[in-house]
């Protein structure tokens, strides 16, 4: 049984995005002590400010693709031996469009601080894997082993995503978390590539029609951010400890399938909206169906997720109505 998640220093790379923040703020507020990274290409500074100035948070506006990145932090916060790697080119459409960054910034850059990581001696480096990593594979729910170097990727943001998480898996001190569909607060509800659920939220309460990008049957596997955070949490123990697989990587969902109906009449529910839906054209990369199997993370960890969507969609709009969307 592993103990507690040690107070030692961490590094949190991509800290002013929607699940960096959240992170962040949960590592403070166990008294941790966290340093942050982002370059604002898609993170916000207000993400920041229930932590900017908590005492044991330090802010760096750095890239993740700069040379040295983790020595010279590590020069400054000599007990920094946990890194969160979050930062990336979040969007698929905009890989479509970039493939050359976006294999820069989501491949390239992740493998250099890795193995400066790990020259460091760093105890722990845990990446933002992706579900996108699986392609088209239609065998539900997807297993670990299902994405592989033959995988037929979507989109330059799936392949990406694949050949860090492989890289990092294989290390010893790396754990790579295959995150499903992750919503919540402070997901930008602003951006065209967000998550369909602010999408939905931020229609409903305005009383407008949801758009739905296809026929709707699409299934997605949703997770809220707060067990993600956990997720990340109990990864972190698992590398400090040198526990789980030869090779850490893990799905991180809930194994629910919701289809797009389903999540658009849910949301509209909640919200009193009577707009009910309308239909577009299906976008380009995007994935038909995705479920994942969590059980090998659940053996590794005793990680299990803790609340439901509903519940989950309950608290996003709350927070939308509060003026965060």
């Amino acid at each position: 049984m592993m103990g507690p998640y040690p107070r030692a220093r961490s590094l949190v790379t991509g800290v002013a995005g929607f699940v960096g923040s959240h992170l962040a703020e949960r590592l403070l507020a166990e008294q941790h002590y966290v340093v942050g990274v982002d370059n604002f290409f898609s993170g916000h500074r207000e993400n920041l400010d229930p932590f900017l100035e908590h005492p044991n948070f330090a802010f760096h506006e750095r890239s993740i693709t700069e040379s040295g990145l983790l020595h010279d932090l590590k020069t400054r916060y000599r007990d920094l031996e946990t890194c969160f790697h979050l930062a990336a080119i979040v969007s698929v459409p905009y890989s479509v469009e970039h493939p050359e960054a976006t294999m820069e910034v989501n491949q390239q850059a992740t493998v250099n601080l890795l193995h400066e990581a790990a020259g460091l001696g760093f105890k722990a480096f845990v990446f933002a894997g992706s579900a996108a990593e699986y392609g088209d594979d239609q065998r539900l729910p997807l297993l670990e082993e299902y994405a592989a170097d033959d995988t037929h990727h979507l989109s330059p943001y799936g392949r990406a995503k694949y050949l860090a998480s492989r890289e990092v898996a294989a290390s010893a001190c790396g754990a790579a978390l295959r995150c499903f569909n992750i919503y919540g607060p402070r997901q930008d509800p602003g951006s065209p590539y967000s998550g369909v659920i602010t999408r939905f939220v931020s229609l409903a309460l305005a009383g407008k029609p949801l758009t739905i990008f296809g026929d709707g049957r699409q299934i997605r596997d949703f997770i809220y951010v707060m067990d993600v955070v956990e997720a990340y949490l109990h990864a972190a123990r698992l590398c400090r400890a040198g526990e789980g697989s030869s090779k850490r990587v893990y799905n991180i969902g809930t194994g629910q399938r919701t289809s797009i109906m389903e999540l658009a009449e849910t949301v509209n529910q909640l919200a009193g909206n009577r707009e009910g839906v309308i239909f577009g054209p299906e976008r380009p990369g995007d994935i038909r169906f995705s479920l994942a199997s969590t059980a090998a993370f659940g053996r590794a960890t005793g990680w299990e997720p803790r609340v439901s969507l509903r519940e989950g969609l309950r608290c996003t709009c709350e927070w939308a109505r509060g003026g965060g969307g």
